[in-house]
């Protein structure tokens, strides 16, 4: 008599583990026929606007009453279109804020923007990418204006995106200043040497391969890119004194990159006021001739499945750490 086989005392967990599956496939479909549906509906037909172009997004009250929209943005961090990794990509912060102004610009309710600012700057053209949507908010209509409430830093290229605001609120314990232009890299000659790391580059031109880490450094390629760097410069004290009205002679005496505290940027008028976020709201409300102002805010309206490929790193992407090791770049960046 063949004996009968124990009976499996690990079935609960794997039923378990399947009933999980099932779970989660299942609110995968769900997630991913919903975006189905809302594209298909937003894209039925011929559409002439783009959604980059026309951006979209779902609104949030944040604070306060009153007929006068307000909406609240808020950057903090490197000025770059490379920090943030994703789990399958990576996400584009300044993308997102451009596409908050001009969102904000398209909305005929909106009278103002409140820009909070937390960053030490980045890269130069995504500092002035930023600074000519705030512009054209505020050309768009008259009467918009936008405030500025640093939290705890508006350095180089974070100062550089406060220019296009009316008022400039810093908290007491911010810093506010750095105007000037970087660009940084590495000379590793030497160390090539003593390792017997040899460098072969075919180029079309002698200035093609500029500031080779491995060849010593040549004086007339450091006063080509002296001079674009000049000219990026140039254009940040233009813009600071226009903005902040003052005359190109000032600012350039205090564009030697340093770094003020709240009560120096206001004295030498950097900034309008030292104050917190209620001070910000008041300097809005009076900017807009009204007693309160309603602030709101975006989000991106996503699904579990792009929230799941667009979620952020806690460290910068492996892409932008090679590319700042490896290429040199006119930064708006304030570095210790």
């Amino acid at each position: 008599m063949t004996p009968s086989r124990p009976a499996c005392r690990h079935w609960p967990f794997w039923a378990a583990i399947a009933a999980l599956a099932a779970i989660l496939g299942l609110s995968l479909l769900i997630n991913l026929a919903a975006v189905g549906v809302l594209a298909g509906s937003s894209r039925s037909g011929p559409s002439t606007q783009g959604e980059d172009e026309f951006p979209s997004f779902a609104e949030t009250h944040s604070w306060g009453t009153g007929t006068a929209k307000v909406v609240r943005i808020a950057f903090t961090g490197i000025l770059t279109r490379q920090l943030d990794g994703g789990l399958f990509g990576s996400t584009d912060p300044v993308d997102a804020t451009l596409r908050q102004i001009r969102a904000a610009r398209q909305d005929d309710d909106v009278a103002g923007i409140l820009l909070e600012i937390d960053s030490p700057g980045g890269e130069v053209t995504a500092s002035d990418e930023i600074h000519r949507e705030l512009m054209r908010f505020k050309e768009s209509r008259d009467g918009r204006v936008i405030t500025v409430l640093v939290h705890d830093l508006a350095a180089s290229g974070g100062f550089y995106i406060a220019l296009p605001a009316d008022r400039i609120v810093a908290q007491p314990t911010a810093m506010v200043g750095s105007i000037g232009v970087l660009m940084q890299t590495l000379n590793i000659q030497g160390l090539g040497e003593k390792l017997g790391v040899t460098d072969t580059t075919i180029k079309s031109g002698r200035n093609k391969d500029m500031l080779n880490p491995f060849h010593p450094v040549d004086p007339e390629q450091v006063r080509l890119l002296q001079t674009a760097v000049d000219t990026m410069h140039d254009r940040f004290v233009e813009l600071v004194a226009e903005g902040r009205n003052l005359s190109k002679t000032k600012v350039r005496a205090l564009a030697d990159g340093r770094l003020f505290t709240a009560r120096e940027a206001l004295d030498l008028r950097l900034v309008d006021a030292i104050g917190y976020w209620e001070d910000a709201l008041a300097e809005t409300a009076g900017l807009l001739g009204v007693e309160t102002v309603r602030v709101v805010t975006y989000r991106d309206e996503t699904g579990l499945f792009e929230k799941l490929f667009g979620a952020k790193s806690p460290i910068p992407g492996l892409h932008a750490l090679l590319s700042a090791a490896a290429v040199p770049r006119r930064l708006y960046l304030w570095r210790l």
